[in-house]
C-alpha cells in the first residue's frame, strides 16, 4: 500500500489550448461504429428558414481558422444538445452547461493523454511510426500505450463531464434513465476512443434527450456506464502506472484526477440506523475500544493535504475482520462505530459516508457483481469524504476460490476486494476504513481474510457481571425490578477491561498455537529479542503454512496501532478548534506527542492475538470439512445400504 499526497496542476492555460480540439470534435466528424449498433437517431429539428445554423463554439486560438470536413450525415454533438428542446431557437442554461462540461472536459482528457504519452516515451513512439522509423522491436509497447493512452482519454472525459454536471444539477442526477450498456469503447489510440463514445452520446442522446432534464440525465447517465467499463477494462491493460501513480488537479473546476477513481461532489448518505452508545455494547472490550479509537482516528484526516497523520506514522486501521458467533454483538458494534463517527462528522461539518456492501450485489450478469463492489469501494474511498465501509456477512457475499459452491458473481467480489483492500494500486489515506463480518471466517478466502490488518474477536458478554449488564441493558425501564448487588457497567470500564484482555495474550489462547509457543520457548528461552521472535514467527509458518509474510505485516501494523494506543480526547472532537481546525503539521506533532514506545510485551501480544485467530479459523475449516466428508460418506454408506436392499 501507497500514500499519496502530491497532486500535479493541470496548469488552465495548456487546457485552453486544447479547447479548439475539443470543439471541432463537438462541431462533427465521421465514425464508423464497429462494437456498437447504430440505432439511426432522428435528425436535429428543422429550424425556421429565417434562424441561421451557426456554430456554437468558436475557437479561442488567435489567427487560426478551421473549416469541418465532417460529411452532413456525420456525429454532430453540439447540434444534437442544441435539438434537444424542439421549437426553441434560443440555447437554454442546460444546454449551455452540458456543452460547456463537454468541451472543458474533452480539453483536460487531452491534455492528461498527451502528459502521459511524454512521461512514457508514448510521444517519440509516435512520430518514429509517422515517419516509418519505429521497429518491430517496439510494435508491441507502441500498442499497449496506445491501449492505456485510449483508456485514460475516456476516463478523464467521462469523470469530468459527470462531475461538472452532477454537481450543479443535483435533480438531474437523481433521475433515472436507462440508456443501456456503453458498447463502443475503443482503445486503438486516444483520437478514435474519443470518436466512439461521443458517437455513443449521440445516439443516447437522440433517442432519450427530449427536455433540458432529460438531457443532462443522460449525460450523466453515460459517463457513469463508460466509467464503469472502462475501469474493467483498465483492470487487465498494462502500462497503466504512470497515470495511476500520480493525481492531477484542475484548479478552477477543484477536479481531481486520481487514477480510475470517480470524483464527485462529496455528498452524504442518509444514515437510518439506531446508533447504539459505547456502554450499550456489552463486552467485546478490544474490539470496542480499538472501534472507538479508530473512530477519532478518523477525524483527524486533512481534507487539504489528503491525508492522516495517523496513515503517515503508521497507526491506522484501512481494513479489519469482526468475528464471532451469531448474536455476540457485530451489528451493534457497527451501530456504535458508525454513530460515533457520524456524531463527529456532524460536529465538525465534515462530509460522512456509510454504505454496506449486502447479498443484494452479487448478479447474475457477468461483470455486473465486480461493477457493484468497485462502486461501493469508489463511494467510500472518496478523498473528500469519511466513510466507513461495511460487509456484513462477507463469506456469504465473497467466494471462495476453488471452492465449487461459490458463483461466479461472488469470486468476482472477492478479486475486487482482493485488489481493493491490498493491491498494487492501493492508496491508504486515512479518510475510511473497512469492517469485515462473518459468522464463519473460516470460510472466508485465506488471501481476502490475510488482508485485514486488524482483528477483531466479537465473541459478546462473557463475564457473570456482562449478563448482568446485558440483561438491565434489554429490559429497558418499563419494570421497577431491583438492580440487587451490582454496581451496574463497573465490568465495562474500558481503560481497565481492555488492559487485562490484552495481558491475557501474553500467551496464546489455541491449543494448537500454545504448543508452538512453549516449545519456542523450550529451546531459545524467554522471547525477548528480534531474533527470537522472529524464530517463533517461523516456527508458527511450519505449523501453518498460511501465515506468510503478509500476516506478519499485520502484526507489525498491529504493533504500530498499538503504539497510538491512546484515544484522542473527547474534547478535541467536540472543540474543533483544538485539533480538527489545525493544520497538517500541527496535528501531526500533537499525536506524536501522544504516542508510545514500542515494547516487546506489546509485540508477543499482537503475535498471539494474530496467530490465535488464524489458527482459530484453520481449525473451525477443518473441523466443517471433517463434518462434511463425515455425511458425505453417510450418505453413501445409505445409499449403497437402500440399493442393495432394492436388489434383493
Amino acid at each position: 500500500m501507497s500514500n499519496t499526497t502530491d497532486q500535479m496542476p493541470l496548469k488552465e492555460d495548456l487546457v485552453r489550448e486544447k479547447y479548439s480540439a475539443a470543439e471541432n470534435l463537438l462541431d462533427g466528424f465521421d465514425h464508423t461504429p464497429r462494437l456498437a449498433k447504430e440505432t439511426k437517431p432522428k435528425a436535429a429539428s428543422q429550424r425556421s428558414p429565417g434562424i441561421g445554423r451557426r456554430r456554437r463554439f468558436r475557437t479561442t486560438t488567435p489567427g487560426l481558422v478551421t473549416k469541418s470536413t465532417a460529411r452532413p450525415e456525420g456525429v454532430h454533438l453540439a447540434e444534437r444538445v442544441s435539438a434537444s428542446r424542439e421549437n426553441d431557437p434560443l440555447t437554454s442554461p442546460a444546454q449551455a452547461s452540458v456543452l460547456h462540461a463537454l468541451r472543458r472536459a474533452l480539453a483536460v482528457s487531452m491534455l492528461v493523454s498527451d502528459q502521459y504519452a511524454d512521461q512514457t516515451g508514448l510521444t517519440a513512439m509516435l512520430k518514429d511510426n509517422l515517419a516509418g522509423n519505429l521497429g518491430k522491436s517496439k510494435s508491441a509497447e507502441f500498442g499497449d500505450l496506445l491501449a492505456a493512452s485510449a483508456l485514460i482519454s475516456l476516463h478523464v472525459f467521462a469523470n469530468m463531464t459527470g462531475f461538472l454536471l452532477a454537481s450543479n444539477h443535483a435533480s438531474a442526477a437523481a433521475l433515472n434513465v436507462e440508456i443501456g450498456e456503453v458498447a463502443e469503447v475503443l482503445c486503438d489510440n486516444p483520437h478514435l476512443a474519443l470518436s466512439g463514445a461521443l458517437w455513443e452520446l449521440d445516439q443516447d442522446l437522440a433517442l432519450f434527450a427530449d427536455s433540458d432534464e432529460k438531457l443532462l440525465a443522460v449525460v450523466i447517465a453515460f459517463t457513469e456506464k463508460l466509467m464503469d467499463k472502462v475501469a474493467l477494462r483498465a483492470a487487465n491493460t498494462p502500462k497503466l502506472g504512470a497515470f495511476t501513480s500520480v493525481s492531477y488537479h484542475v484548479e478552477d473546476d477543484n477536479f481531481v484526477i486520481d487514477g480510475f477513481t470517480p470524483a464527485v461532489r462529496a455528498k452524504s448518505t442518509p444514515l437510518t440506523m439506531t446508533f447504539k452508545k459505547p456502554h450499550e455494547v456489552v463486552g467485546n472490550h478490544i474490539a470496542k475500544y480499538q472501534a472507538m479509537k479508530l473512530s477519532k482516528m478518523l477525524m483527524a484526516y486533512d481534507f487539504e493535504r489528503k491525508l492522516n497523520p495517523f496513515a503517515e506514522l503508521g497507526g491506522f486501521i484501512f481494513t479489519f475482520m469482526g468475528d464471532g458467533a451469531p448474536g455476540t454483538g457485530k451489528t451493534t458494534l457497527i451501530q456504535m462505530m458508525a454513530g460515533l463517527i457520524n456524531g463527529y462528522c456532524e460536529n465538525a461539518g465534515y462530509v460522512f459516508r456509510y454504505e454496506n456492501l449486502s447479498t443484494d450485489s452479487i448478479d447474475s450478469y457477468q461483470g455486473k457483481s465486480a461493477q457493484n463492489a468497485k462502486a461501493f469501494i469508489n463511494n467510500i474511498i472518496d478523498p473528500n469524504v469519511i466513510g466507513f465501509g461495511t460487509i456484513d456477512d462477507i463469506d456469504q457475499l465473497a467466494g471462495k476460490r476453488g471452492d465449487r459452491q461459490s458463483s461466479a458473481g461472488q469470486l468476482e467480489i472477492t478479486a475486487v476486494l482482493m485488489e481493493s483492500f491490498g493491491g498494487a494500486n492501493t492508496v491508504v489515506r486515512g479518510n475510511c476504513t473497512f469492517g469485515m463480518f462473518s459468522n464463519y471466517p473460516e470460510n472466508v478466502d485465506d488471501a481476502l481474510r490475510q488482508r485485514a490488518a486488524a482483528r477483531f474477536l466479537v465473541d459478546g458478554p462473557i463475564s457473570r457481571a456482562d449478563y448482568i449488564d446485558i440483561l438491565h441493558l434489554l429490559m429497558g425501564e418499563n419494570h421497577d425490578i431491583p438492580v440487587g448487588d451490582h454496581k451496574l457497567f463497573e465490568a465495562q470500564k474500558i481503560e481497565k477491561a481492555v488492559a487485562a484482555s490484552y495481558s491475557s495474550h501474553a500467551k496464546p489462547h489455541e491449543d494448537g498455537l500454545l504448543e508452538v509457543y512453549e516449545g519456542t520457548a523450550k529451546k531459545i528461552g524467554k522471547l525477548d529479542t528480534i531474533t527470537k521472535l522472529g524464530t517463533y514467527l517461523k516456527a508458527i509458518q511450519e505449523v501453518d503454512a498460511r501465515f506468510t509474510g503478509r500476516a506478519v505485516k499485520n502484526i507489525t501494523d498491529a504493533v504500530k496501532v498499538r503504539a497510538m494506543d491512546f484515544e484522542l480526547p473527547d474534547a478535541w472532537m467536540e472543540n474543533t478548534e483544538l485539533f480538527l481546525a489545525k493544520n497538517y503539521d500541527t496535528t501531526l506533532a500533537m499525536i506524536k506527542d501522544l504516542s508510545r514506545p514500542i515494547t516487546i510485551d506489546m509485540v508477543i501480544q499482537e503475535i498471539n492475538r494474530y496467530a490465535d485467530s488464524e489458527f482459530r479459523y484453520a481449525d473451525k475449516s477443518d473441523e466443517v470439512a471433517i463434518d462434511n466428508a463425515v455425511r458425505d460418506m453417510q450418505r453413501m454408506e445409505e445409499a449403497r445400504r437402500r440399493c442393495m436392499k432394492g436388489k434383493k
